[in-house]
């Protein structure tokens, strides 16, 4: 009897294994589409909602956003061939440094559909670029500065990556807006996405060039660390601020009036949208895909009479 029973459970045993594998086999016979973010940082939430939303409309498909270890082309492009090697079907990615990863970039569009986001490469064989239009984001940061100094000024800038197309297009976007006016863009210091370094920039900005009256923070968390640098400082008020993207301590700061506005993006649009796009593409349908590959996703100022509502759309596209 005891035989009887313990050749049973075996066979339960082994039918449940045979089930689990067949369930796992079943998830991995989907298609998996990959958004590949350029380093972490808390800009990329908004995506991750992007996604889920995007997944409980493509339930034929596997969708997953994946951050690098550490901010590097070389990480990054280990990552997407590590994605390829498992055999995902469509890769959207936020080149770390796109001038310098052409090769490594082509690499993955022989090997699966490449999309670009935020910041573009368009040198590569990628099939579309979904995103801002960085130039038009840095013109709109030349109008808060503009707004908020209407008697001139001297700017200093700080982003994450100085080789990043998102980084030199905004940059040039804003050089191009404030043409003519009193006020000049003099540097931008880079920080490679460390935080600590980027608060650091400003503090020392802050000692070696005490004439700036202007700072701005052209990725998501510089502005976060201006605020910090300027509030050790006992300098908040005193040094016009000039945001990007929404971090709630920048949007903190933009309701109280010590950042000036902020320039908003929509990765959540990026996400959803993009994954969308390269299901659509994996299926044939083409027709989403413009003749020069541009899917520009607009952004927008938002000043301190907008925080809330923005604020309040953000937690609903969340689904908090």
């Amino acid at each position: 009897m005891k035989s009887a029973i313990r050749n049973v459970s075996v066979a339960a045993a082994a039918l449940a294994l045979g089930l689990s594998f067949t369930a796992i086999a079943g998830a991995q016979d989907k298609p998996t589409l990959a958004f590949v973010v350029n380093g972490a940082s808390d800009f990329w939430k908004a995506a991750e909602a992007g996604v889920k939303k995007a997944q409980a409309e493509l339930p034929n498909y596997n969708l997953e956003l994946k951050y690098p270890e550490q901010s590097s082309v070389a990480i990054q492009q280990r990552l997407m061939d590590d994605l390829v090697t498992a055999g995902v079907k469509a890769i959207m990615v936020s080149a770390v440094d796109p001038k310098t990863s052409t090769d490594g970039l082509n690499k993955i569009a022989s090997e699966t559909a490449l999309f670009t986001t935020d910041s573009d490469a368009p040198q590569t064989k990628r099939i579309a670029y979904i995103g801002s239009s960085n130039i038009d984001a840095g013109k709109q940061a030349a109008e808060i500065a503009k707004k908020a100094m209407p008697d001139g000024g001297k700017c200093l800038g700080f982003v994450g990556l100085l080789g990043a197309d998102n980084a030199k297009e905004r940059i040039e976007g804003m050089k191009e807006g404030l043409a003519g006016t009193k006020i000049e863009l003099i540097d931008v210091r880079g920080d490679d996405i460390d935080q600590a370094r980027a608060k650091k920039n400003v503090e020392d900005a802050l000692v070696a060039s005490p004439d700036v009256t202007c700072m701005v923070g052209f990725y998501s968390y510089n502005t976060p660390r201006i605020y910090e640098a300027l509030r050790d400082a006992g300098k908040l008020g005193q040094i016009t601020v000039v945001g990007f993207d929404d971090d709630p301590i920048t949007l903190g700061g933009v309701k109280e009036g010590t950042v000036a506005a902020t320039v908003v993006q929509q990765p959540f649009e990026w996400a959803y949208q993009g994954m969308k796009l390269m299901a659509a593409y994996l299926e044939g349908d083409k027709s989403g895909i413009p003749e020069n590959g541009l899917i520009i996703i607009p952004t927008k100022i938002i000043g301190k009479d907008d925080v809330d509502a923005y604020a309040a759309n953000l937690k609903a596209m969340s689904g908090n």
